[in-house]
């Protein structure tokens, strides 16, 4: 959750969440883009899942980079964390087709738990 909101983590963690294009944490070589960091925090979050990290994975629908809010949909999606409800929502009309897209996969999946819950 702290990578996820921008902050550090130790580089064992990283490179369990980012895998061999996270090798610069050991080698020196110098990161790409932070946004990736971000990225592979929520990606952990689809395997990892704790209720404190709601709050974490809403902001994380926000992000700058679309690629952070493209995996923070997905992990709403898995999880079908409907109290996000409403930042995926407003995701439709994101700039980035690959957001838009996953937002309205991510609402239908959200719609299924709906209907599961009313049954």
């Amino acid at each position: 959750m702290s990578l996820l909101g921008g902050k550090g983590a130790d580089a064992e963690l990283i490179y369990a969440l980012g895998g061999p294009p996270a090798s610069w944490v050991f080698t020196g070589e110098a990161p790409g883009p932070d946004y990736w960091l971000r990225v592979w925090a929520a990606r952990g979050l689809l395997w990892a899942w704790d209720d404190a990290a709601l709050p974490c994975i809403v902001a994380a629908l926000e992000d700058d980079a679309w690629r952070v809010r493209e995996m923070a949909l997905r992990v709403v999606a898995k999880h079908r964390l409907t109290d996000a409800a409403t930042a995926v929502t407003a995701l439709h009309d994101d700039p980035n087709s690959r957001v838009a897209s996953a937002a309205s996969r991510t609402e239908a999946r959200l719609a299924e738990k709906s209907e599961e819950d009313s049954s």
